[in-house]
């Protein structure tokens, strides 16, 4: 099943933990326009209130400020729902090395809560979990079957260990008490709504490219990344979500280019003079990532739309648009990952 912008779709009531963030925001919009009312979950750890102003005025939407790693939270979010999207989870650099065992909570206590509220109702759980899983793979293109190659005590681990564990959680759930419980895995979705420097490569070059100043590539930015723009990425979702499928399911673009041609690219695209600065690579940055997305073109019929260089301008265009534009990071302070 495929979904486009404005289609009517299968469920009546959901709830999207982490739903004033970058993806969850995006994903409560795209539900209330197919006739879903949401409630939207989120301590606002990361997420903003900005995100989802827009939506307020709509009777269909609730935003319930709640700690999703906090058991109460299953009392508070009464339903019921049919389907529960778990997106909670500090998914920047910035932010799950700010906050490590916040990141590990959401992870875990979070993720049980989320099933515990879906066993409740009956609903369909799909977790969004990360490319991050595979660590930086010594297989590539990554397929769903590949154990990843990850460092369990690393500074990414909080991140990388948190997903796995999650990913652990729903699948036991799923073979053990026969939840209705799925799992995506995300590669670099970029779009509006992203922070400005998050410590994400794409808004953080896009907003030095428009304030003028260096572009900060960690390393000699050869290594590479597969782009997928969030509208792209929120159809493969939702596909995903209204099957029974309970296996991982990689989500992710085919262009498979290098950061610093991503860097080049948006000096491009912006007209910028920024020239392009080399910094020290960040330690377990992975080296190659691109999904291979066999199983979900197979399954569902899914595959991106939006070339990289309409997404880009889409995006460039969000901040651009921004009443004050944010201050480019100091050079030297690394954009360390997609």
């Amino acid at each position: 099943m495929t979904f486009s912008a404005s289609g009517r779709m299968p469920w009546r009531n959901a709830l999207v933990s982490g739903g004033a963030g970058f993806l969850g925001s995006h994903l409560c919009e795209r539900l209330l326009a197919g006739g879903v009312a949401v409630d939207c979950a989120d301590n606002l750890a990361s997420g903003s209130p900005r995100n989802i102003a827009h939506l307020e005025e709509d009777k269909a939407f609730r935003f319930l400020p709640l700690d999703i790693s906090d058991a109460s939270c299953v009392r508070e979010l009464s339903g019921p729902y049919d389907l529960v999207l778990h997106f909670a989870c500090p998914a920047s650099p910035a932010d799950y090395l700010r906050m490590p065992l916040e990141t590990l909570d959401v992870g875990s206590l979070g993720t049980r809560n989320m099933l515990a509220v879906a066993e409740r109702d009956g609903a369909r759980l799909l977790l969004a979990s990360t490319s991050e899983v595979y660590g930086d793979p010594l297989v590539h293109p990554q397929r769903e079957d590949y154990w990843g190659n990850v460092n369990p005590v690393g500074p990414r681990s909080v991140y990388d260990e948190s997903k796995r564990f999650s990913e652990a959680l729903v699948t036991a759930h799923a073979a053990a008490r026969g939840t209705d419980a799925g799992i995506v895995r995300l590669f670099n979705t970029y779009g509006p709504r992203m922070r400005a420097h998050d410590g994400r490569a794409v808004p953080t070059f896009i907003c030095q490219a428009l304030a003028g100043e260096p572009i900060t590539v960690a390393g000699d930015g050869s290594q590479t990344r597969s782009l997928c723009y969030v509208d792209d990425t929120l159809d493969g979702v939702l596909s995903v979500a209204a099957s029974k499928s309970v296996r991982p399911v990689n989500i992710g673009g085919s262009d498979e280019t290098t950061v610093r041609e991503i860097a080049r690219r948006i000096v491009k695209l912006t007209g910028s003079a920024s020239p392009i600065a080399c910094i020290d690579r960040p330690v377990d940055d992975p080296e190659r990532r691109r999904p291979d997305t066999t199983l979900v073109r197979e399954m569902f019929g899914w595959e991106p739309r939006v070339s990289w260089e309409e997404g880009l301008e889409r995006t460039i265009a969000y901040f651009a648009s921004l009443p004050e534009m944010p201050d480019a990071p100091p050079a030297g302070v690394p954009a360390r990952d997609l």
